[in-house]
């Protein structure tokens, strides 16, 4: 009886190491709803950085400081780039009504022309022309679709896992030279954006993330950032106080080696959707910003349902 008992201690204290594996901080893969198409998440673990870049940075901007130490929590990043193939699931779902709105989950209003402008859609290519609200929206629907809380990162969670440890210029260093073995920009893209994956990832194993295209983040973009965060010592965050602007990190396959430095800061434009002919403009898409794409981050901790909501209340 008590070996019976014993055994099934066991078999109890393998089956909960079992279940929890499957949600421990570890790399996995998101399967698409309604889809066979997958997106890797990978761990980046919680630790303390220096953000922004020192004076003596060539290409230096003033919004990139005076640079300031942060504490992050952990959270998955995705490995690439959002690609259409992925967001197309979203932007073709029947189920979700398309409107030019942005409340509730909806579907963005078609586009006028195509705005990938033939630089590639099917088969990996990453998505583009998007307001950060459109990002915004994807994440919503992905979460509805998985239960999963995915949403863009902070200014601050992207810069410390682009910087993956590093306090140089870019990731890999501060030389110029080597930045077409990580990063599609100006010299070596052709003026078009890539597939996404085919270089070098950073030393936490994440693609392109300078170049191919500039990413969305979540807060609102201010050139004081860093005098407003002077009093905050963990995972800073600029919450939206108005529509624009925001801004994007990273640059892309059509910027300057100066623009892909890990402290750059894109702020939004509206020369962005000067050639939207619709009255008022769109509230999805830019015209003339064929840069704009995103990549994906997931909390270590899931917020509740309620917390959940306030956030995209917030945001959109």
């Amino acid at each position: 009886m008590k070996t019976i008992q014993l055994l099934l201690i066991l078999f109890i204290c393998k089956t909960s190491f079992t279940q929890n594996a499957d949600t421990s901080f570890i790399s996995y893969e998101q399967t698409m709803p309604g889809s066979s198409l997958k997106f890797k998440m990978t761990p980046i673990n919680g630790g303390s950085f220096t953000m922004g870049s020192p004076e003596t940075e060539t290409g230096r901007a003033v919004d990139e400081g005076p640079q300031k130490i942060f504490s992050i929590s952990p959270f998955w990043m995705s490995v690439f780039e959002v690609t259409h193939d992925e967001f197309d699931l979203f932007f073709k779902d029947d189920a979700v009504s398309q409107n030019s709105g942005t409340d509730a989950i909806t579907r963005p209003s078609p586009q006028y022309i195509d705005l990938s402008w033939d630089m590639g859609r099917d088969g990996g290519f990453p998505v583009n022309s998007m307001q950060q609200k459109t990002a915004m929206m994807y994440c919503r629907w992905l979460y509805n679709k998985t239960g999963i809380f995915y949403r863009l990162p902070t200014e601050a969670e992207w810069e410390f896992a682009c910087r993956a440890g590093s306090s140089s210029k870019y990731f890999f260093g501060d030389e110029e030279k080597e930045l077409a073995k990580y990063a599609w920009y100006i010299k070596n893209s052709k003026k078009v954006y890539q597939k996404v994956g085919l270089l070098q990832p950073n030393a936490w194993g994440l693609y392109d993330m300078l170049g191919n295209v500039a990413e969305w983040v979540l807060d609102q973009y201010d050139e004081n950032y860093f005098t407003l965060m002077k009093d905050i010592t963990a995972d800073p965050e600029l919450k939206p106080t108005s529509r624009h602007p925001r801004l994007l990190k990273g640059g892309s396959y059509n910027d300057d080696a100066g623009e892909l430095r890990c402290a750059n800061r894109t702020k939004w434009l509206p020369e962005w959707n000067r050639r939207d002919p619709q009255i008022p403009k769109s509230k999805w898409w830019l015209t003339d910003a064929p840069f704009a794409g995103f990549r994906l981050v997931r909390p270590l901790k899931q917020p509740s349902a309620e917390e959940i909501e306030k956030f995209f209340t917030l945001y959109l």
